[in-house]
């Protein structure tokens, strides 16, 4: 199949990667569907963001293949994953605008750096991707004048800048008050079904990921504990699943970390005259 109709835009095939002797994907399979909202949830640590990273070539796979639009990243050069990169637009957790430049430059940076636009066309170009995230009034601030939120959308504007085909992002909800964290929600929706992109995003938002996501990928020990449509995510019988997504405190992810028994710790069964703090 041509990987322009593939119903697949991310693939990842038996892929494994880890940092030195600490497994974090173990032989996994998933898919991104082309031209829809995927979400990658999980416990902390499950993997997420190591995916979005390995999507854009920042860290390289063990072994499998991870494949972009039909090619794989993982073997790519500097020049090929270079032509890749300018296919993604990418909004990192906490948005890593350039403090020392305004709004305007921020969202301009990427134009400027990539493409030889002349200046007027660059300027048309930023108005309108500002004007998307409903900040174009505030192209003359710095970073500093404005609030996380805000902060969050400017940087979306900046990943959009060169019209990327995929967009990936790093907790996008994380730290947003409610009408930020509605707003960043719908832009995701909005901005995906108007461009016509394909969205990958980490969250741990149960609501509103349930709200806008077509399909919703949940990962457990370096595995794909499950992967579907909300509703199915919602209704899995897996045991895992149904502690993830109704927020229970213990099950086959413990409250307590792996150690010694409480009677072992405390020395109960033993007489008090043994018990640790006992007095002499």
């Amino acid at each position: 199949m041509d990987a322009s109709t593939s119903s697949s835009f991310i693939e990842l095939r038996k892929l494994t990667f880890g940092y030195g002797a600490r497994v974090i994907l173990d032989d996994i399979n998933l898919s991104v569907p082309r031209g829809k909202v995927t979400a990658l949830m999980g416990a902390s640590g499950g993997g997420k963001t190591t995916i979005l990273r390995l999507i854009g070539g920042q860290i390289r796979a063990q072994s499998g293949q991870l494949m972009f639009d039909g090619q794989d990243v993982t073997p790519m050069n500097a020049s090929q994953l270079y032509a890749a990169r300018r296919r993604m637009g990418m909004l990192f957790q906490f948005g890593a605008l350039f403090a020392d430049m305004n709004v305007f430059e921020n969202v301009a940076f990427p134009l400027r750096e990539h493409t030889d636009l002349p200046e007027p066309l660059i300027r048309d170009i930023v108005l309108m991707k500002l004007n998307a995230v409903g900040l174009r009034g505030a192209r003359g601030l710095k970073p500093s004048e404005v609030s996380g939120g805000m902060a969050r959308r400017i940087a979306l504007a900046r990943a959009m800048a060169l019209d990327p085909e995929l967009m990936m992002y790093d907790e996008p909800f994380s730290g947003l008050d409610p009408i930020s964290l509605g707003t960043a929600a719908r832009l995701i929706r909005n901005l995906n079904d108007t461009m016509g992109l394909t969205s990958i995003f980490v969250s741990h938002e149960v609501k509103q990921t349930f709200e806008i996501a077509d399909h919703i990928i949940i990962l457990a020990n370096g595995k794909v504990a499950t992967q579907g449509t909300p509703d199915e995510v919602m209704h899995s019988a897996d045991p895992l699943v149904h502690q993830y997504v109704n927020a229970l405190p213990d099950g086959p992810v413990p409250f307590h970390y792996p150690g010694k028994s409480v009677d072992e710790d405390f020395g109960l069964g033993r007489p008090s005259s043994q018990r640790p703090g006992a007095s002499s």
